[in-house]
Parts: structure tokens; C-alpha cells; sequence
């Protein structure tokens, strides 16, 4: 970049490309930027190789997100992370780390905020200072200007993996136990309605897609999300995303009208990417309906959240306590537990089944198998679902099972 900035003139190269794109009508497309680079007063005096690399740095800065795509381009970065001009990245194992050097000025990182803002149809500005989209490519933004963003702007990118993970990827790389793996196949073969729970950045959607993955090929996969996100290898998977609303504050499409089409579009499994609103009560509605097989993924800091963060959910749907957990433990059978500890390290933790306490009338969770420590009290329980719907309880750690009458040997 130096050098052909140093035979073309100092300084503007960038903006002298723009205007040459603009004035020729076309639109900033790799080929146009690297004719438009071509044109440039002295360019016929550099090597082919120069040439390449400066038009490689021009297309980052005016296509995609610039000097953070070989980040985002990553396999193994999940988040991209921007505090001011200073960049970090997670890559899984030891958490957040800072990457060397820094993205120029806050004036240039705002212009990039704005550009991918704009390629997702919204607008970041003064006036809008914050904004919550997904980019063409599907990577999550969320950006905050200055001076809400005090020391800003900061932006922040969730990369999603294109292709699903396996099941024994995910054994592979410690995710999950190679006795759990059975477990969770067993719950998917059955067509036990579950949930994946856990913290912020625990996993939750990569085991759900991986899980997905794994259902015959025969069904149709309907997947509800705010952001298309799931991608789970499957020969027939429909989407649908919420739409927000426009300038005017018209045509918003909520998560929860998107379920209820969902319900007429003959869906053999249902999939929730994220409950964190009312939707939940049509969720609940669904699967106590004969769409078996369902799942969600929901926050929650332990299983033994989970009733508290479900029942919050129903009452913004207005549904009452006793109604909702009813509806929890009619229409749900299974958590699956994510934990990412301090080393980054992301862990299915535990499987638990739901059920509802005759006596005080309101879903509880009770573990059935336990990283670490093998079958739990709600192991008979699990058992008894999948005998019920014709599946053989697998033996989680490869020695113990449940015999009915017996116990666990």
C-alpha cells in the first residue's frame, strides 16, 4: 500500500478509487476495484505482485469488513471483539485474547461499523447509535457508536460455522463425552422434545445444529430464528428469520408470528434457535400438540434454572404460574446442559428430564446423567421415555445401563 501510495501521491487512494467506481456507475466488486487500482496514475510502475496486494487491501476496506475479515475467515474464532481501535478474538481455549497492532483511528472504524451496517439495510449513526444485524455473509454485528459508547465504537461479531459439527467432532474436541454422545442420539432418535441450556458463548446452537444433523432425512426441519444461525446438515431444512421494523417503524416480523407460521408449514420437528420471549408459550403450545421431536435453546446459568427462566418467558406471554408449568411438563422431556469454564474450554455438563412435582404442581429438573460422575437421579426416568418410544437406553460410559427392577449395573 505504501509503495503505490508513494507513486501515486499521498494520500487518498481509497477515496480516489471510489470516485473512479463512481464515475464509471459501477458497483465495488473485486474485478472494479482492482481496474479502478490499475488506473491509477504510476500504477503501470509496480509489480504485478504489489499491484495484488494493494488491490487485496483496497476490496477488505470497501467489501466485507475489512482488516477483520481474515479474522472473521478464521475456523477457529468465534468472536471478534472491537473496544475503540483495539481488536480481540476468541478462539475457544483460553478465552479472549488481544490481537497486535490496531485498526488505524476511531473515525475508520466507525466508517467500517457503518458500511457493514448499511449492507445488512440498517443505518448507524447519531441519531441510531446503536444496531443489532446480520451480515450477508451471516456473521452477527452489534455495534454502539460514541458517546453512548463511551471510548468507542465498539463492535461486536459472532462468526457461525458453515457446516455442522458431528457428534464425534464434538467428542473429538471434549465437548462431549464419548458415553454422553450415545445419550443425546438415543434422545433424538426417540423424539423427545428437549431444550440446550447454558451461558453466553457455552455452545448452545453448535450442539443443537450438530444434534439436527442427526435427524433422518426423511423429516422436515423448520427453524425459527432472530438470526439464521443453524446450520445443520440436513437434506430438508426451512428457515425463517424476524424482519425489524422500518424507518416508519412498520413491517417487524416477531419471533413469535414466525412460530405460529411455522405450525402450518407441516413441519415434522420445530426448532426454536433462541427463546427469550413470549414465543415460548407457542413453542409449548406446538409440542403439546403432536409436533414432537421439538427443540429451543434458552439461557440459563444451571438445569436448575431452567423452570424459573421458562416460567419468567410465560408470563410476558401471558400465561399464569400454574398453567405454564403445566404446559413445561407436558409439552418438554429433556435439558441438555452447556458449560464453558474459564479456560474457554465448552463442555456438555449435564442430561436431565423434566417432570412435574404432583404435589406442589411445578416442573422440576432432575439430572439423569452427570459429566464426571455417570447416572443421576433421573436416570430411571430417562430410560423409561426412551423405552417407551422403542429405543434401547444406551450405556452413556460404556459399562452401566438400567434394568427396570435392578437399578443401574
Amino acid at each position: 500500500m505504501r509503495a503505490l501510495q508513494r507513486t501515486v501521491g499521498e494520500p487518498g487512494l481509497a477515496e480516489r478509487v471510489r470516485a473512479r467506481l463512481a464515475v464509471d456507475g459501477l458497483d465495488a466488486t473485486p474485478g472494479a476495484v482492482a481496474a479502478a487500482v490499475r488506473a491509477q496514475p504510476g500504477a503501470a510502475l509496480l509489480g504485478e505482485h504489489t499491484l495484488r496486494e494493494v488491490t487485496d487491501e483496497l476490496t477488505g476496506q470497501m467489501i466485507g469488513a475489512g482488516p477483520l475479515a481474515p479474522l472473521l475467515a478464521d475456523p477457529d474464532v468465534t468472536d471478534v471483539l472491537v473496544n475503540g481501535v483495539y481488536v480481540w478474538v476468541d478462539r475457544g481455549p483460553g478465552g479472549l485474547r488481544r490481537v497486535m497492532g490496531s485498526l488505524g483511528d476511531p473515525a475508520a472504524v466507525r466508517k467500517l461499523a457503518q458500511r457493514l451496517a448499511s449492507t445488512a439495510g440498517r443505518r448507524l449513526d447519531d441519531a441510531s447509535p446503536f444496531v443489532d444485524v446480520r451480515l450477508p455473509d451471516g456473521t452477527r454485528m452489534h455495534a454502539v457508536l460514541p458517546p453512548v459508547g463511551l471510548g468507542g465504537p465498539y463492535l461486536s461479531l459472532r462468526t457461525f460455522r458453515r457446516t455442522a459439527f458431528t457428534v464425534d467432532e464434538l467428542v473429538a474436541c471434549g465437548t462431549v463425552d464419548p458415553g454422553a454422545a450415545q445419550l443425546l442420539k438415543a434422545v433424538v432418535t426417540a423424539r423427545l422434545p428437549y431444550l440446550v441450556t447454558g451461558g453466553t458463548g457455552s455452545g448452545k446452537t453448535t450442539v443443537l445444529a450438530t444434534l439436527l444433523s442427526t435427524v433422518p432425512p426423511g423429516e422436515r426441519l423448520i427453524i425459527v430464528e432472530d438470526a439464521a444461525e443453524l446450520r445443520p446438515v440436513h437434506p430438508h431444512v426451512v428457515t425463517l428469520q424476524t424482519r425489524l421494523a422500518n424507518v416508519e417503524g412498520a413491517g417487524a416480523v416477531t419471533l413469535r408470528e414466525l412460530v405460529r407460521q411455522a405450525l402450518r408449514m407441516r413441519p415434522d420437528r420445530l426448532v426454536v434457535g433462541e427463546c427469550r420471549g413470549a414465543e415460548i408459550v407457542d413453542l409449548l403450545g406446538a409440542l403439546n400438540t403432536g409436533h414432537e421431536g421439538g427443540a429451543a435453546t434458552l439461557h440459563a446459568n444451571s438445569p436448575a434454572d431452567v423452570p424459573a427462566r421458562l416460567e419468567t418467558l410465560g408470563l410476558l406471554g401471558g400465561v399464569p404460574q400454574a398453567a405454564l408449568h403445566a404446559m413445561v411438563a407436558s409439552a418438554l422431556r429433556v435439558v441438555l446442559h452447556l458449560h464453558r469454564d474459564p479456560a474457554g474450554r465448552r463442555e456438555l455438563t449435564e442430561i436431565c428430564v423434566i417432570s412435574l412435582d404432583p404435589q406442589r404442581r411445578t416442573a422440576g429438573v432432575v439430572t439423569a446423567w452427570r459429566r464426571g460422575n455417570g447416572p443421576g437421579p433421573g436416570a430411571a426416568d430417562l430410560d423409561e421415555l426412551l423405552t417407551k418410544r422403542g429405543v434401547e437406553p444406551p450405556r452413556p460410559d460404556g459399562r452401566w445401563r438400567y434394568t427396570p427392577g435392578k437399578g443401574w449395573s
